[in-house]
């Protein structure tokens, strides 16, 4: 499957669930079996880690389809590039999605700034660039935003696998939006 067959399913899939019709496929039994022996999932997704923000559902995917990587404020950290690292040289996945939503407490966190303690503000200071990128006063969702379109450079800049891969054509990566409101995901 090519990046944009994968991008096509995704924007089907959200349509579905925007929608209220889901189909439910490839959740039962016999597609737990197909996938003992491996995967091959279509597309990569680095997402939020709030409870909100349910990639397989939002994009109405069934088991195997998927790899996703999941971490507050979806930012790039050694561990999260790893992960993705892994999907792109052994699982041959085409498409990489960069899922920032709508109300990120990671991302407000990281405006408010203060002492959140060492862990927490060492993720959050991966979505420093995105605030000083951002225009003073912005939104926190136009940083979130800002925060995955600098994300796919960064996934690229930071890793030889991915960006090789995208340099011979063979990956994509785009920034998206998830709207919790309605659950559109807007591609940026």
């Amino acid at each position: 499957m090519t990046a944009q067959e994968s991008l096509d399913r995704l924007i089907e899939g959200n349509g579905r669930f925007v929608a209220d019709k889901l189909d439910g496929m490839l959740q039962d039994s016999s597609r737990r079996a197909s996938l003992v022996g491996g995967q091959s999932p279509y597309t990569i997704i680095l997402s939020c880690a709030d409870s909100r923000v349910v990639p397989e559902i939002a994009f109405d995917t069934g088991l195997g389809e998927l790899f996703v990587v999941r971490v507050a404020g979806n930012v790039a950290n050694t561990s999260s590039i790893a992960s993705i690292e892994y999907a792109v040289a052994h699982l041959g996945s085409k498409l990489i999605v960069v899922l920032g939503h709508q109300s990120c407490g990671a991302v407000t966190a990281a405006v408010a700034g203060g002492d959140n303690g060492p862990n927490l503000n060492h993720l959050l200071a991966h979505v420093n660039p995105a605030i000083s990128a951002s225009d003073t006063g912005a939104s926190i969702d136009e940083v979130v935003k800002k925060n995955a379109e600098m994300t796919t450079s960064e996934l690229a800049e930071r890793s030889s696998i991915i960006g090789q891969a995208m340099s011979s054509g063979e990956l994509k990566i785009i920034p998206a939006y998830y709207n919790l409101d309605s659950g559109k995901v807007d591609f940026l």
